[in-house]
């Protein structure tokens, strides 16, 4: 992507207008933009769970034009009738966690987008996969690598295509920084930098329930870290250390919960990483890329609302979208429809590699040995 600085120095580009060729290994990919409009198959979607995070996704996909919400998922049905009013969502595409596989037989609705706690992902993905459908999955994938892996399985097994929600793989200012690593900008990479957090609220919720979440911080806001660590420097890590300092709250923060996790870790290039995830701590949102000749930051980096960004020569210069959600729904229709290959992947593969990441800083933590990987 040796044109991609001066692309962007040149263009005030949206993150919608960006259309990004293949790479291998995230590299030596150059942009190319589309001005025409789009007139492709629609990807019409059925969100299953419709809580904090599938209202999120149903009202980005009113922004989007490539993607379209067309059908609904749930056990409660008072919910359910408020969403066919306000989406304009008919009778029959309306199903329960019981009948849900019906949808096999409905020509209306090309994907299910799994958006339920984390120990239902394996299930219900499995299930969706025997429709026929394509398959999109929240993060984490699974609650550790081999359920990750069994669910990749599952879909290939079926013949459909899994992606997995990572919104942050097409958001244009994280774009714009791999695409300047890629040009040389920074110089060879040494040192990255990703930390996140909050201070979490109702002891009783499922994230703080081993069985159902998986961990703590780490199954929730510390993937951000994992999976930025690997695309900001562009490599996978190949050992990982970590610590988990005590526990303000024994209570609430049970054991298999962890409250804060420091984890680190080395790449087959020589650079490193040292990253933060927590839910005791507000105002931790930053990921931090350092090159020999020159930096990136993203501060927020996570966050639902507009990034902000800035390197050694400046300001970033991509706008975010509105909803980043939306982008996501319309780069997701452009791979399941049209084979578009994204700078950054987004399928199961990649979200198994990010569950034996995680799988080894738990290891590290609990052990305090480096952990080999091989991903």
């Amino acid at each position: 992507m040796n044109s991609r600085r001066n692309f962007l120095q040149k263009i005030g580009l949206s993150a919608l207008a960006l259309q990004l060729a293949p790479v291998a290994g995230w590299a030596n990919n150059k942009p190319q933009i589309s001005t025409t409009p789009y007139d492709g198959p629609m990807l019409r979607v059925a969100i299953m769970g419709i809580g904090t995070y599938g209202n999120i996704v149903a009202r980005a996909l009113q922004a989007s034009t490539k993607a379209k919400l067309v059908g609904v998922i749930s056990g409660s049905p008072n919910k359910v009738k408020d969403w066919q009013a306000k989406y304009g969502i008919p009778d029959k595409n309306v199903y329960n966690y019981d009948n849900f596989e019906d949808i096999k037989n409905n020509p209306d609705i090309d994907a299910i987008y799994v958006i339920v706690p984390n120990f239902l992902h394996k299930p219900y993905v499995l299930r969706a996969a025997k429709t026929g459908k394509f398959v999109i999955s929240e993060k984490p994938l699974g609650l550790n690598a081999k359920e990750g892996q069994e669910m990749v399985d599952g879909c290939k097994k079926a013949g459909v295509k899994l992606l997995v929600g990572y919104r942050m793989h097409f958001e244009p200012k994280n774009l714009e920084i791999i695409g300047m690593r890629n040009a040389g900008d920074f110089g060879k990479i040494k040192y990255f930098t990703g930390n996140g957090g909050f201070h979490i609220g109702d002891p009783t919720q499922w994230r703080l329930d081993k069985a159902k979440s998986g961990g703590g911080s780490m199954m929730d806001i510390g993937i951000y870290a994992v999976n930025g660590a690997r695309y900001m420097v562009g490599e996978d890590p190949i050992w990982v250390t970590a610590q988990e300092p005590p526990k303000s709250d024994p209570v609430k923060f049970k054991e298999g919960i962890d409250e804060t996790i420091m984890f680190q870790f080395g790449f087959p290039s020589g650079a490193t990483a040292s990253c933060l995830s927590t839910y005791a701590m507000n105002n931790v949102d930053r990921f931090l890329l350092i090159g020999e000749r020159g930096y990136a930051e993203l501060n927020p980096a996570n966050g639902y609302g507009p990034l902000k960004g800035r390197t050694n020569r400046g300001d970033l210069k991509a706008v975010s979208p509105a909803m980043q959600q939306t982008a996501q729904m319309d780069e997701f229709a452009e791979i399941l429809f049209n084979g578009k290959v994204p700078v950054v992947p987004a399928d199961g593969e990649e979200a198994v590699k990010d569950l034996k990441i995680i799988d080894a800083v738990y290891a590290a933590a609990k052990t305090g040995k480096r952990i080999p990987l091989s991903l």
